[in-house]
C-alpha cells in the first residue's frame, strides 16, 4: 500500500545536504533514495555537470555500493586512484573534479534507505568537523525516516480501524511504537507522535491515573517484552522500568505484570 499523505522523502534528504553545506561549507554534496539494491541519486549541491543526476549505484559498486553493504561511512581521499573501491562511475565523478568523497549511508532498523555524499575537489582527507555534520545529517534522517514510517503503519491502522479489518495485536504493537518514539522525539514531533498514539486509546473517566512513562511500560509489556528489552526500547534502565511497573500495578490495584496489562486495556489506558 502507498504511503498515505507522506512527504517526499527526498525533500528531506535535500535539505540535510543543503544544511551540511551550509554549516560545513562541503563545496560538493548530492545524494538519494536506496530501493532494493539500487541507489538512485536525484540530489545535487554545487555539482557543475548534469552527469550524475539520475545515476543508479548498484550495491557493492564504487564508494556508495560499498557503504551501502558495509553499513556504515566510507571515504576516499584519492577517487582516481583509490583501489579500495570499484571504479564503475569514474566518468561522471571525475568529470566533477571530485578527489576526496565521503558516503554515509542512511540505514532504517537494518535496511538502505539513502545515501549521502560529500566531496572535495582537492585531494585533502575528508574528516574533522566536516565528517561529522555529515554523519550527523545521517542520523537526523535516520530518525526521521523512522518516525515517517511509524506514520504511515498508524494511518493504515486507523483505515483498518474504520473498515473493521484491524488486526488487535498491530494495534497494540504500532501503539507501543508510536509512545517509544515520542518519549525520543523532541518539541512538536514528539507532541504530534504522543496525539496520534492518544487516538490508539481513550481512557475511561474512571481509570487509574498512570503517567506517560507508567503507560509506556505497560504497553511494551503488553507485547511481551521483558523488563531488559522495555527498557532497551524506552532508553531506560531495567530497575527504572521494574519500579514503573510495581507502581502501575499498585494504581491499577494489581498483583502480577499479566493483571496490571489486562486492567489496563479494560480501562482502555492501553489498546
Amino acid at each position: 500500500m502507498p504511503p498515505l499523505l507522506r512527504p517526499r522523502d527526498t525533500d528531506a534528504l535535500r535539505a540535510e545536504l543543503r544544511r551540511v553545506a551550509v554549516e560545513a561549507g562541503v563545496p560538493v554534496l548530492f545524494g538519494g533514495e536506496v530501493a532494493g539494491d539500487a541507489l538512485l541519486l536525484s540530489e545535487f549541491v554545487g555539482t557543475r555537470t548534469g552527469l550524475l543526476r539520475g545515476l543508479v549505484v548498484r550495491s557493492r559498486s564504487g564508494l556508495g555500493g560499498a557503504s551501502m553493504v558495509a553499513g556504515r561511512p566510507l571515504s576516499v581521499s584519492d577517487y582516481r586512484n583509490a583501489s579500495t573501491i570499484t571504479h564503475d562511475y569514474d566518468a561522471p565523478v571525475l568529470s566533477e573534479g571530485i578527489r576526496s568523497v565521503l558516503a554515509v549511508p542512511v540505514i532504517v532498523d537494518g535496511v538502505p534507505r539513502a545515501m549521502l555524499y560529500g566531496a572535495y575537489r582537492s585531494g585533502a582527507p575528508f574528516g574533522g568537523r566536516a565528517a561529522d555534520l555529515m554523519v550527523d545529517a545521517g542520523r537526523r534522517l535516520v530518525d526521521e525516516l523512522r518516525i515517517r514510517d511509524e506514520v504511515d503503519r498508524r494511518l493504515r491502522l486507523r483505515e483498518a480501524q474504520q473498515t473493521g479489518t484491524a488486526n488487535p495485536e498491530t494495534i497494540r504493537e504500532v501503539y507501543a511504537g508510536l509512545r517509544s518514539l515520542a518519549a525520543r522525539a523532541e518539541g512538536d514531533t514528539g507532541a504530534e507522535l504522543q496525539r496520534l498514539a492518544d487516538l490508539l486509546s481513550a481512557p475511561q473517566m474512571d481509570a487509574a491515573h498512570l503517567t506517560p512513562r507508567e503507560v509506556d511500560v505497560l504497553a511494551q509489556i503488553a507485547l511481551g517484552c521483558t523488563n531488559a528489552e522495555a527498557a532497551e526500547r524506552l532508553s531506560l534502565k531495567p530497575e527504572t522500568v521494574k519500579s514503573y511497573l510495581r507502581s502501575a500495578a499498585n494504581k491499577l490495584g494489581t498483583r502480577t505484570r499479566h493483571e496490571a496489562v489486562s486492567r489496563a486495556r479494560r480501562a482502555r489506558l492501553i489498546p
